[in-house]
């Protein structure tokens, strides 16, 4: 499995139509096997996704639209996140709750047009 998170300097980045680089975190039993950083270049984020063979998104703010297109790559998204990629990670593999599950939490705080 291969999990992407869109990071500035270690950090998860809050704009994720933003990103200018993203941690891939390849995970074989719920442990870490390889980290890469890898910018993203001039392909799409989606594109970049799909070329990476990426199965998880964790990030911050992120747009409906870029929801929608996640979901019809059959890519699992975890959003509404905050914090060091690396500690994210940890958590996320521990199984831990992570993010705004309420798909219209951006809408109502009124944050999703800040992207």
């Amino acid at each position: 499995m291969k999990v992407a998170i869109p990071t500035k300097n270690g950090r998860i980045d809050q704009q994720y139509s933003r990103a200018t680089e993203f941690t891939v975190y390849e995970v074989e039993i719920e442990l870490v096997q390889k980290k890469e950083i890898i910018p993203l270049g001039k392909t799409s984020v989606a594109d970049f996704l799909t070329e990476q063979g990426i199965n998880a998104v964790i990030c911050g703010n992120i747009r409906s639209t870029a929801r929608n297109i996640l979901r019809m790559k059959r890519i699992e998204l975890t959003y509404g996140v905050m914090g060091e990629a690396d500690d994210v990670m940890i958590r996320y593999l521990s199984g831990e709750r992570l993010g705004d599950i309420d798909e219209n939490a951006y809408w109502r705080a009124g944050r999703e047009g800040l992207e």
